[in-house]
């Protein structure tokens, strides 16, 4: 089979699992994989539809790809969680969109190819829908083709989602939540090791609650002591924790455990109790701040980053002014803004009053100013210090490298910016001296021993 293969991956680091794997799937049926559309004879679009900024896009690169369709590119393939909310829409609209693939159909997409080059596309279109977002996360064991080459890579834990806030779309998307057995978890970890990762990021939509559904308790920190053991795994991050579930027992492996990263993705979302309950959310505002008070207390240097959202339906200047000076009083290391997005299906559509737009746009400017104030003042405070710094590539002006600290999650974070007088090894570990700070980013120089 000496078909080309070109793949487009939306939305979150967990999205991107599942098209690595999709890539893994292809390439071990023989498939040729490419970077360039235009060489493509196949054209597979990984979707998101988890807020309509995320749909747009998705509609947009579908578009954009289906231009392909007039050179070497014969399928257009859409798969994903906007194949979820709107399987029959993209057929209708996008007549270029020759199948449509559901969350759990990834591995059916080599067969799906071969049937439409041997029998024809129509022969394989009317069945070529797998829509059932409660299947296993047995595909998870499949064999992934890493997309990048940056020395990390993350780990799927877990699919689907318990917590059904009222404002989001995921439950009835990707299911209930599902955990990996920790063997398979474990063995996916050494292949990555055996592959040159030194880093592992676990991925859920919330960890913490990891092996509950499984084992019929959390099983988190075993989960973590079982990949610290790994040789060649020198990173482990978390990605997300939700603050109820996090314990004393996750807070005490994380202090301890040289191997995980002191850094926590933790998504609050609101600091109202007002609109912490309008959301769904377990917790309120004190469960929040002891939690973040106990993390910062309990684990020295610890990097928090959050998630919030603001104009979600009822938030008047009050609720909005509590959010705006917790943020301000506890300063997150790292912040993400939404502005609320009304989304069909989810309880929340039908809350009154919605915000307007200009005001929910407003208050997420707000917020991202004083923390750019925050973040920047922070990063000044790393001045003159030396870190462990992950070598991810080399800067589009070909004279500095790029890489990340412990400090900094890739894709969402700002990057590290450095020289080196020797040449460095793409996906390895040098010590890298701060020396100045750019918004965001930061730039330095790397250590040399005699340097040091």
């Amino acid at each position: 089979m000496n078909k080309k293969i070109g793949v487009v991956s939306l939305g979150c680091p967990k999205n991107l699992v599942d098209s690595e794997i999709m890539l893994g799937s292809l390439k071990k049926k023989g498939f040729e994989i490419t970077g360039d559309k235009e060489e493509a004879n196949v054209i597979i679009v990984n979707t998101c539809g988890f807020i309509e900024s995320a749909k747009e896009e998705s509609i947009n690169t579908i578009l954009e790809m289906a231009e392909y369709k007039k050179g070497k590119c014969k399928l257009l393939i859409v798969t994903g969680c906007l194949v979820q909310r709107y399987r029959d829409e993209i057929k209708k609209e996008i007549p270029e969109v020759d199948f449509v693939v559901g969350v759990s159909g990834y591995c059916e997409i080599a067969g799906i190819i071969d049937k439409a080059y041997n029998s024809g596309i129509e022969a394989v279109s009317s069945n070529a829908v797998y829509c059932d977002n409660n299947c296993g996360v047995e595909y998870l064991t499949n064999d992934r083709l890493l997309s990048t080459n940056k020395g990390y890579a993350y780990l799927k834990i877990a699919e689907g989602c318990d917590n059904c806030c009222t404002y989001c779309v995921i439950p009835s998307l990707r299911g209930s939540y599902r955990s990996r057995s920790m063997e398979d978890i474990v063995c996916e970890a050494q292949s990555l090791a055996k592959n040159g990762i030194k880093e592992v990021i676990l991925v859920a939509q919330d960890v913490t609650v990891y092996g509950r559904d499984l084992y019929g308790e959390k099983k988190l920190v075993d989960l973590i002591r079982k990949i610290s053991g790994i040789q060649g795994i020198e990173w482990i991050r978390l990605l997300y924790c939700y603050p109820e579930e996090i314990d004393d027992a996750l807070i005490k492996e994380i202090a301890d455990n040289r191997k995980v990263v002191k850094y926590l993705d933790m998504p609050i979302q609101h600091a109202s109790d007002k609109i912490l309950k309008m959301m769904g959310r377990r917790g309120n505002s004190e469960d929040i701040k002891n939690t973040l008070a106990k993390l910062r207390s309990s684990i020295p240097r610890l990097v928090l980053r959050t998630s919030l959202i603001v104009g979600f339906p009822g938030e008047d200047d009050k609720d909005f002014k509590i959010l705006y000076d917790f943020v301000r009083g506890f300063e997150f290391d790292r912040l993400g803004v939404f502005t609320y997005s009304r989304e069909e299906g989810t309880p929340a559509y039908n809350l009154k009053p919605q915000i307007k737009k200009s005001v929910k746009d407003s208050r997420r400017s707000d917020i991202m100013q004083i923390q750019k104030e925050i973040t920047v003042r922070k990063n000044e405070g790393r001045l003159n210090r030396i870190y462990k710094t992950l070598v991810e590539g080399v800067a589009d002006d070909g004279i500095f490298y790029c890489g990340r600290t412990y400090a900094e999650a890739p894709d969402i974070d700002g990057s590290i910016f450095f020289t080196s007088q020797e040449p460095l090894k793409i996906g390895g570990f040098v010590n890298v001296k701060i020396l100045n700070v750019d918004d965001y980013d930061l730039i330095g120089e790397v250590m040399n021993e005699s340097s040091k």
